[in-house]
């Protein structure tokens, strides 16, 4: 690619889902206008935000598609394809990339305990499927395999793009883009905003960030503010987002915590998809009063 598409801040969409449990096309349609208003670089969908893991095939697959035709092409869209099976994976990057998205991630193949001889030949046959761009996401607290930098080379080596690292380790972090350091066209996307600021001044060059699900904005000043080298008022801004990502966690689940948030910003969208339960009475009381304290609300 000749510009990097990949960049910037880039939510974990949220999937709107109705009563049902069925995407609820309408309120995604409407999601994805509301993060583009708001100046958001792209969208990761069907991550953990975005209940990939718990959606059929063909949701996953008619979220990507409804995704595309809303945003034609105006920012960038990386489908989440990780899958317990390589087959499953491989159908699905397949599928995103007659789309014409930008990228596809895939966390290692998952429930299974799997060595890296196992997870090297999956991400190789991911690769070898599809032309566009594939990314590993490091997640290991999900997918009970944990990328090591030397394990990133090796999956570098067999054509692998980038990497959106949800480890929360600054240090490791650093050893990933040590351990790459050669290869100027590999991608570094840091996939918590509580380490947005340093992990950019180590060589990032975006984030995948829950918190811009309901707060684009806030998140999205902070990359500003980075990217014009105004490092103390960067600072500053990290600390509001990091204070701003602690209240998320007033709910038991952030993931309900942001249908709860947008639907409190006028974003109609509608439901999480079960087991996943909506935050209670107490806990939305407890965010409206927190995060209108810090202005992300209105009193």
């Amino acid at each position: 690619m000749t510009e990097l598409r990949v960049k910037g801040v880039i939510p974990p969409l949220t999937t709107p889902f109705t009563e049902t449990g069925e995407v609820y096309e309408e309120g995604l349609r409407q999601l994805l206008e509301f993060q583009i208003e708001k100046g958001s670089h792209g969208v990761f969908l069907c991550g953990t935000y975005g209940s990939g893991p718990i959606m059929s095939f063909e949701q996953r697959k008619r979220v990507a598609e409804i995704a595309v035709d809303q945003i034609k092409g105006r920012i960038a869209v990386i489908t989440h394809v990780g899958a317990a099976s390589t087959a499953d994976a491989v159908e699905l990057a397949k599928h995103s990339e007659t789309l014409g998205v930008d990228a596809v991630a895939a966390v290692p193949p998952y429930y299974y305990r799997h060595d890296e001889r196992t997870v090297l030949e999956h991400f190789k046959r991911l690769v070898n499927a599809v032309d566009i761009p594939v990314y590993a996401y490091n997640n290991p607290k999900t997918s009970g395999f944990t990328i090591t930098p030397s394990f990133l080379a090796k999956l570098a080596d067999v054509g692998l793009k980038g990497m959106k690292d949800s480890g929360f380790n600054l240090v490791e972090f650093t050893h990933f883009v040590l351990e790459l350091e050669g290869r100027k066209d590999f991608n570094f996307i840091i996939g918590t905003e509580a380490l947005f600021l340093p992990a950019m001044m180590f060589g990032a060059n975006g984030c995948v960030s829950g918190l811009a699900n309901p707060f684009p904005e806030l998140v999205v000043e902070l990359y500003d503010t980075i990217m014009k080298k105004d490092y103390e008022k960067a600072a500053e801004l990290q600390l509001k987002v990091n204070k701003a990502r602690r209240l998320l966690h007033i709910a038991k689940s952030t993931n309900a915590a942001c249908y709860a948030m947008l639907k409190e910003r006028g974003v109609d969208v509608g439901m999480p998809k079960r087991p996943v339960l909506p935050v209670t009475d107490e806990e939305l009381r407890k965010m409206k009063e927190a995060f209108a304290e810090i202005g992300l609300l209105e009193a």
